[in-house]
């Protein structure tokens, strides 16, 4: 490729890895295709390992582009590789090596040109450590900057340089550094430089890769490169002097990582799961298969080949499945996939990189399972050729029969599921066969009521199919058809009439004990002999009566057809017939009477009541007639006036309007305000007419301009009803009630009131009160009484406790209280004596005991009482024959007592 290029500060490059492109003015030879070395001195171990790197031979290709392959002399002990490789192909001893050189070709698969290089492998004497052994070369390759003029202004050229990339080989073993190549200046003749370069992998991240002799300008790579992480590198070289001044202008270096088989080919998915219906022909595709290699995919070396290893089972053949090698794609081969026999297929498939080099390439499998799917191949058969079954006649949705079946399809699945139907012995379609959902049993239904007098037996063809139809080719079998036959099992059946509803048509009127009808019934069991009795079941009117034994209807009372129990002229009895079964069955039949018309019911007036104004003018009252009685025995009606009493003539007046309507006025000019009950006599117009005199209610009022009744007339001509008077009634009621209630709340207010003011505390208080006590014991050793509280006088509430202000006026003053003596809580039985003793003097000896020198109030009870003094009545016993001295010790307030009960009679 030629270009020109015009500018200073620019250089063109020489060329990289040992190649020279010719440059105008130098005289540089051209590139030629080739290896870098026409000899290469390799020092190997006398023991070299399987896999084991020997040399990297380099092949310049000038940009060529084409694909070149490579070849050995001696493929059983050694192989070469894309990149240029030499690997043991298998553990060798030097010594036993037939010849120490090894012939490498190159060919050129477009052109067919070739090259030959030699490799002569030499003992070493120590272990390289699993590296790559030193190559000797003759002379290590230059890149050189282009010469510029002094000026530092850039040559006009013919041509650019073209400088192909460096090719350096991933995972090398060493020794590190390795050089790739040495970098020049034409100024370091005479004058002293350094080199240097700069980039990812040198200076930049990630830094230590690539180092520079800055003396010499070797350029090496420091430590194994992976492809996999990055396939090239774009370094710029630099020449400056020792005072860093530039001499030259950058050159960019491309450093390409050449891609070696490192690396394994790994299955998108460890298993995978596909499916093929069973009965598929040669050629149905399955599924495929993918496997990624993170190897160049433009070498063999990422270039994968996939084979099945394995199937299990094999049967009916081992090759059921090829496999398609470069897309993964499977596919069946052998015709017989049966999922009754074989359900499933698991292949071990193996993608190998190297296109599928058993040899140089890795490999790595993974699973394959082929399910095979089911297709209704197979179709249902019965279990048996005849199925039995029993029904009571009358029973519907009763299973009569479970009919079963086998498939060899796969369960649940539509080619599995059954559907039966009836093809013949069903003509009334009384039968019907569902499928068990669970089971995939038939189960033969009766669907309509089935009689045993019709038919004793059923015998039914049934037949099972799928839910989808059979495969292509696939027929029904014998099989699939079965037969059923049921036995229906008679039964006691309830009679019936005939016709039901009976309707009979007849005049009301109908005297009692007149015979209407007979309703029988009909015994549906022709082969059993019953009797059938009848009873009465609803007779609203209580009119009929039925014979029991022959079933003839008779009348109990008068049918009327006014009757409420009629409904349009329509009378319904139910009667029961029952027969002498085990057990016994029944049936109802129903009774329709029509009742014809005739004149049984007299007319009457209609409106009963109405209101009319004290003049004539406009005075007027429309009014008709209400007849039971249907046409031509109702209406038209005839009206007039009775002829009693006098008044009713001379006062009032009736015209007829139409044939059911007249209307009633004043006759005279005025009529006094009141109530007036005027008799009219109504014909009807019966065959045999009937007349009725009935009354109207007529009420005469003062009337507004309107001729409205004025509201006082209203008032004093209208009459309470009965449920008025009711309400009236018991509203007196609930308020008497209440004030009866009110006065007794009043009376227990003032009767506390008036309790208030004689006690303030009853119950703090128990001075002048009678206790009364509902029994009287021995004395205090046959009586438990708490003790403690004779010990405790003070526990005893105090009256501070009382409301202030508050007093009786018969309590005692507030006066300093004594100091009553106080004993221990528990104290021995004998000192209660003495503590009674020393709290009666205390008593004595306080002024504040009652009695006290205070006004005494009591109610007054009235003057002159018949009754005489307390003090004038004399004790039936004089008690003289008592001692009561030992009163004398008490106090002085008991010895006034002994001075009254132990003195003398004076």
């Amino acid at each position: 490729m030629y270009s020109l290029h015009e500018g200073s500060g620019l250089f063109l490059l020489a060329v990289l890895a040992g190649l020279q492109i010719a440059v105008e003015g130098r005289g540089t030879p051209p590139c030629r295709p080739g290896f870098s070395e026409d000899v290469y001195e390799v020092a190997v171990p006398e023991m070299t390992e399987k896999g084991q790197l020997l040399v990297n031979v380099r092949f310049l290709d000038c940009g060529r582009g084409g694909l070149v392959r490579f070849e050995c002399s001696n493929p059983s002990d050694f192989r070469i590789e894309a990149d240029g490789g030499v690997y043991a192909a298998r553990s060798i001893r030097l010594s036993t090596l037939p010849a120490s050189l090894l012939l490498i070709k190159a060919s050129d698969t477009t052109s067919q040109q070739q090259w030959v290089t030699q490799v002569r492998l030499t003992p070493s004497t120590q272990a390289q450590g699993g590296g790559v052994p030193p190559v000797i070369s003759k002379d290590l390759r230059e890149i050189a900057f282009p010469s510029r003029n002094t000026d530092s202004q850039l040559k006009r050229m013919k041509r650019d340089w073209v400088i192909p990339p460096i090719n350096v080989p991933e995972n090398s073993r060493g020794p590190f550094p390795q050089e790739l190549v040495r970098i020049r200046s034409d100024h370091d003749k005479n004058r002293s430089l350094r080199y240097s370069v700069t980039g990812p992998g040198a200076d930049q991240p990630p830094t230590g890769i690539f180092i520079i002799d800055p003396i010499s300008g070797e350029l090496s790579v420091n430590k194994p490169l992976d492809r996999e992480h990055i396939s090239s590198f774009h370094l710029r070289a630099h020449a400056v002097d020792l005072n860093g001044n530039q001499v030259e202008n950058p050159i960019d270096i491309v450093i390409n990582v050449i891609d070696m088989n490192d690396n394994r080919p790994e299955f998108t998915h460890q298993i995978w799961n596909g499916t093929v219906p069973e009965g598929s022909k040669p050629g149905t595709f399955v599924m495929t298969v993918t496997s990624v290699d993170k190897d160049d995919p433009k070498t063999a070396n990422g270039m994968l080949r996939y084979k099945i290893l394995s199937q299990n089972p094999e049967s009916p053949t081992s090759n059921m499945f090829t496999i398609n090698n470069k897309t993964g794609g499977i596919i069946t081969v052998a015709a017989g996939l049966d999922r009754e026999k074989v359900p499933q297929y698991t292949l071990i498939i193996q993608a190998t990189d190297m296109e599928g080099n058993p040899m140089y390439g890795l490999s790595n499998t993974a699973t394959a399972v082929i399910r095979v799917t089911d297709i209704n191949d197979n179709p249902p058969e019965f279990t048996a050729e005849t199925f039995f079954g029993e029904v009571p006649e009358n029973r519907v949705n009763v299973i009569v029969a479970n009919l079963t079946v086998t498939d060899k399809d796969q369960p649940n699945t539509p080619a599995w599921n059954a559907v039966y139907k009836i093809t013949g012995g069903d003509p009334t379609g009384r039968f019907s066969v569902p499928t068990d959902p669970t089971t995939n049993e038939g189960l033969v239904t009766v669907v309509k009521p089935i009689d045993y007098e019709i038919s004793r037996t059923y015998v039914l063809t049934v037949e099972a199919r799928n839910e989808v139809p059979l495969a292509r080719g696939i027929h029904s079998p014998r099989q699939s058809t079965a037969t059923v036959s049921i036995r229906v099992i008679d039964v006691n059946e309830s009679p019936y009439f005939e016709p039901n509803p009976k309707l009979i048509k007849l005049e009301e009127g109908v005297l009692p004990e007149s015979a209407l009808t007979t309703f029988t019934a009909q015994d549906p069991d022709r082969f059993m002999q019953q009797t059938i009795r009848y009873s009465k079941l609803s007779d609203p009117a209580n009119w009929l009566r039925i014979d029991p034994s022959t079933g003839r209807i008779t009348t109990i009372a008068i049918l009327d057809r006014e009757s409420p129990y009629v409904k349009n002229s329509l009378y319904n009895a139910t009667f029961l017939a029952s027969d002498s079964g085990v057990p016994p069955a029944s049936g109802t039949g129903t009774l329709q009477i029509y009742l014809l018309d005739i004149n049984d019911n007299a007319p009457r007036v209609f409106p009963q009541e109405a209101e009319i104004c004290e003049k004539p003018e406009p005075n007027a009252i429309n009014i008709t007639a209400l007849d039971g009685d249907l046409n031509p025995n109702a209406g038209p009606f005839a009206f007039e006036l009775s002829y009693r009493p006098a008044t009713v003539r001379r006062n009032w007046t009736i015209t007829r309007i139409s044939g059911d309507y007249a209307q009633m006025s004043l006759k005279i000019g005025f009529l006094e305000s009141g109530i007036y009950e005027v008799p009219i006599i109504i014909t009807d117009s019966g065959n045999l007419p009937m007349s009725n005199t009935s009354y109207l209610r007529i009420k005469v009022c003062q009337c507004d301009i309107n001729g409205d009744c004025t509201d006082q007339q209203h008032i004093m001509a209208a009459g309470l009803g009965t449920g008025a008077i009711i309400s009236i009634l018991l509203c007196i009621i609930i308020l008497l009630i209440l004030v009866l209630m009110f006065v007794v709340w009043m009376k227990r207010r003032d009767k506390e009131r008036q309790a208030k003011q004689l006690l303030i505390d009853p119950e703090d208080d128990v001075r002048d009160n009678i206790l009364k006590y509902d029994e009287e014991g021995g004395g205090e050793e046959d009586q438990d009484y708490d003790l403690s509280q004779l010990q405790q006088p003070d526990t005893i509430e105090h009256d501070a406790i009382k409301p202030v202000g508050i007093r009786r006026l018969d309590e005692r003053p507030l006066h300093p209280e004594p100091q009553y003596p106080m004993r221990s809580a528990a104290p021995h039985p004998g000192d209660i004596g003495d503590f009674i003793n020393e709290g009666l003097k205390a008593a004595d000896n306080d002024p504040t005991a009652p009695p006290y020198d205070s006004l005494l109030v009591f109610d007054y009870e009235g003057s002159g009482s018949t009754a005489g003094s307390l003090s004038s009545l004399n004790s039936s016993s004089s008690g003289g024959d008592q001692d009561y001295d030992y009163l004398n010790d008490w106090g002085p307030r008991f010895r006034k007592l002994a001075d009254m009960y132990g003195g003398s009679d004076d």
